[in-house]
């Protein structure tokens, strides 16, 4: 991978981490177009979704700032709730990133059929959730976190779009859309950065993490996400929050049958 390639991909990455079309998926499509697919990205994949994780603390440090106030305040209040809400819903892909992360893996290198089956069911629960009208609900509960948190576990599928399923699932519990959008991209923060830490310690060890890359290609596609990140957080906030999801759903559909027949003829 040379530092152009790593220019598309970061672009890639942070333009669709928000939105709720995959990230994965298209990074996966970037690679194979590209000629640049196989295992040995895993670590550039990992680099530029941290990459996205910054620019989720940049756009909102506001929410995380109140936050992290509450949280010295010592006492049971809103702040203490949403904090405990996140680390319940990190409960399943902690259990999929410790058991199961060796098949994940190898997930990620089956090419690009897996991804279109995946970005038809990430399709059908963006139109599915379009559609249902269940009773609102003012705040998100403990109950619901976990539910959206099962969600983000199963989008360790490539193409099935983990911010689609965390708010397709939290808009079909009942949870109005104007909280959503910023759950589900906090409680993306500590998963991402787990990671991150692990293969921080995998180098440290001397293990291979970093494959076939080099310092450039990461260093471009790490900038590359960050920028394009910033932008996509805050117009993916304002998109759930006007309930215009159903395009992307339309979207998917088409990106997961042109993947699927692109995979079958090739």
């Amino acid at each position: 991978m040379d530092w152009f390639h790593a220019l598309i991909l970061g672009l890639i990455q942070g333009l669709t981490e928000y939105l709720p079309v995959s990230s994965s998926g298209h990074l996966t499509i970037g690679q194979e177009i590209l000629g640049i697919s196989g295992a040995d990205n895993l670590m550039f994949d990992v680099a530029v979704h941290v990459a996205t994780v910054c620019s989720t603390l940049v756009v909102l440090w506001s929410e995380i700032e109140w936050i992290v106030k509450g949280l010295f305040k010592g006492r049971m209040n809103d702040e203490t709730r949403y904090v405990l809400n996140i680390l319940v819903s990190m409960i399943p892909v902690g259990i999929v990133g410790v058991f199961f992360k060796d098949e994940v893996e190898a997930i990620f290198g089956s090419g690009l059929l897996i991804v279109g089956i995946m970005l038809l069911v990430t399709a059908s629960l963006l139109i599915f959730s379009y559609y249902a009208k269940p009773r609102q609900k003012e705040k998100i509960s403990m109950r619901d976190a976990f539910i959206i948190g099962v969600a983000q576990a199963c989008a360790v599928m490539p193409g099935l779009s983990r911010s689609g399923s965390t708010i397709a699932t939290g808009l079909l519990l009942g949870n109005k859309k104007e909280r959503l959008a910023q759950f589900s991209f906090l409680m993306v923060i500590p998963p991402i950065l787990g990671e991150a830490l692990l293969d921080g310690v995998k180098a440290a060890k001397g293990e291979d993490v970093f494959g076939n890359i080099g310092t450039l290609p990461l260093v471009v596609g790490f900038l590359a996400a960050f920028l394009s990140g910033c932008f996509a957080c805050k117009w993916m906030i304002n998109i759930v929050k006007r309930g215009k999801l159903i395009w992307f759903g339309i979207y998917c559909a088409v990106a997961g049958l042109v993947a699927i027949a692109y995979s079958l003829m090739s």
